[in-house]
């Protein structure tokens, strides 16, 4: 602890939010179980029963809680419950578990010893694999508590005003948390890329991870700060630390759209999972949406949507903004998103696989189809403008074979006499043959969307879940930059609008660059909506330009970074 506990203290970590908060530190002991060398093993038919129990009582809580999850966060967040459900059968690790209660042991110390294990070598790993650990932390100690009868701390009712302090949360413990009463949260470990951290941002919570050991000092009860702009969690901060983060804070939300100083509209959307996310889209006053993840609606479920399904979830979506934009986003099954239903192959590497365009024009073209007819018949029938993009294009080829999968669909659809609407049609620009077939593409299609997440992937050849690589996944590095830069100029040579839909958008240090790059549209989080609509409206556009101008002289990503922040 502080030798003198009411003194300053500063303590850095990675912002997960731009968002900042005032509160009252509160200690959580995540780490706190039962210890599982202190339970006398019963006879194995006996201890296999608890622990069946256990398996069971914890399936029940991970389902109900994915279903709490997709209400109050989303769809993307709550599938992690999914993995976890299936941690939960793994016979990797049911099968040591039941081995060692046949040898003897207790239930919970077969718990703990297979878990342990598998935990240990999730951490030796790199990225995504690493954060596994975590996901086996969360379902080990609830199969613990399970088995021992504890009660899970309720983190649903904290006091108003506290900011959660520790060594590491689950997603479990995030989605318990109350965005309107909590301040935030600062824990230990963690990444910017983590479920917590994509769970704070969903929320909209001020939050600080990464923060090390060095949190350890602060006491229970002391009023802290967290400054998202300078990624730090500030201990007894001064009045004017207080009244930056306090402003911070308080940023109004704009129903109407914006405008630069010099009069050059920005259209800001909100992305989205499913139809359940809308009431925050608009909430946070976003002027449409600018990316419907659809793959969502296929999750979680035994067999896909029928095509009136997706019908009524696109007419929703276009009914809640009826004076604005929904893009939807066709299927972009495969890489990180599998569905147990479809009967997709063990890929070496699935980001550089079948997936996207690739599986809706072969494997799943029947699932492709049915889209289509639901958003031909959304075009018609909802009150807002509906635009269809396809992702992961990469070849002329590929785009051709869309577009005549949609003529086809319209013909279908004319010769039932089925009412119908085209839509505005765009591709997603997420690889490096994408920048450069950008101009051909745009000749075809009614705009261009960017997806940094993914275009930063490629581009740098840096995993996006790998923290090793950060530092190149990272769309300020000079070749991202310029890529961005190619991909506008090819649209609006080609009379297309463009946006941009990934995380680079929702951040609002960099909106200058971005409208001085020329997009069109930004879309984001919902939660960030508000701080964008608010910078845009301080940007002079020639400003904006010559910034832009300067950042793409640079070729690094510090001498990058220090021209934006200038």
């Amino acid at each position: 602890m502080l030798d003198n506990p009411h003194k300053t203290r500063t303590i850095s970590g990675i912002s997960a939010t731009p968002l900042s908060g005032l509160g009252t530190a509160r200690w959580y002991r995540s780490g706190e179980r039962p210890d599982p060398g202190e339970v006398s093993a019963a006879d194995p038919e006996t201890e296999r029963q608890r622990f069946d129990d256990a398996q069971e009582a914890a399936r029940e809580e991970l389902e109900t809680e994915r279903e709490q999850t997709r209400e109050r966060v989303g769809s993307e967040e709550a599938a992690v419950f999914d993995a976890h459900l299936q941690f939960l059968d793994d016979p990797q690790l049911t099968d040591p578990i039941e081995a060692a209660i046949a040898d003897g042991a207790a239930a919970e110390e077969a718990v703990d010893k297979a878990f342990g294990g598998a935990i240990e070598q999730f951490e030796g790993m790199e990225g995504m694999m690493a954060e596994r650990a975590d996901d086996l932390r969360d379902i080990r100690d609830r199969l613990l508590r399970l088995l021992s009868g504890g009660e899970r701390t309720d983190l649903t009712d904290l006091p108003e005003g506290t900011v959660l302090f520790a060594e590491r949360l689950t997603p479990s413990d995030t989605a318990q948390l109350d965005p309107d009463t909590i301040a935030g949260f600062v824990t230990m470990t963690g990444g910017r890329t983590s479920h917590v951290s994509i769970f704070a941002r969903s929320l909209g919570i001020p939050a600080v991870v990464g923060a090390g050991e060095e949190l350890a000092e602060i006491r229970e009860a002391t009023k802290v700060a967290i400054d998202a702009e300078r990624e730090v969690v500030v201990a007894n901060p001064d009045a004017a630390v207080r009244e930056q983060v306090t402003a911070g804070r308080d940023v109004t939300v704009r129903e109407n759209r914006v405008e630069t100083r010099d009069g050059t509209e920005i259209e800001v959307a909100a992305n989205i999972g499913t139809a359940a996310e809308l009431d925050g889209a608009v909430d946070q006053g976003a002027d449409g949406i600018g990316l419907f993840r659809t793959e969502f609606l296929f999750l979680d479920r035994e067999s896909p949507p029928s095509e009136d399904e997706q019908f009524e979830s696109y007419v929703e979506a276009l009914d809640a903004f009826p004076e604005g934009r929904v893009v939807v986003r066709t299927l972009d099954i495969g890489g990180d998103k599998p569905i147990p239903y479809l009967d997709l192959p063990e890929e070496e590497n699935p980001f550089l696989g079948n997936r996207g365009i690739r599986r809706s024009l072969d494997a799943d073209s029947d699932l492709f189809e049915s889209q289509l007819r639901a958003l031909l018949r959304a075009a018609a029938a909802g009150k807002g403008t509906l635009s269809v993009m396809f992702p992961l294009v990469s070849t002329i080829e590929e785009l051709t074979a869309a577009l005549d999968a949609v003529d086809r669909v319209a013909s279908d659809l004319d010769d039932e006499g089925i009412d119908y609407a085209q839509p505005e049609l765009g591709v997603m620009i997420e690889t490096p043959a994408a920048v450069l077939m950008a101009p051909e593409f745009a000749e075809r299609v009614d705009f261009l969307s960017i997806g940094t997440n993914d275009l930063a992937q490629y581009v740098m050849a840096a995993d996006r879940e790998n923290e090793a690589v950060a530092e190149l996944h990272d769309p300020q590095q000079p070749a991202v930059l310029r890529a961005i830069d190619r991909a506008v100029e090819a649209a609006h040579a080609n009379d297309s609008w463009i946006g941009m839909c990934g995380e680079m958008a929702g951040d609002p240090d960099l909106t200058e660059l971005l409208v001085g790059l020329g997009l069109d549209e930004l879309s984001m989080s919902a939660v960030t909506v508000p701080a964008v609509k608010a910078n845009i409206t301080e940007i002079d556009r020639s400003e904006a330009v010559d910034r832009r101008d300067r950042a793409l002289t640079k070729n690094t990503k510090s001498m990058v970074t220090k021209t934006v922040n200038q």
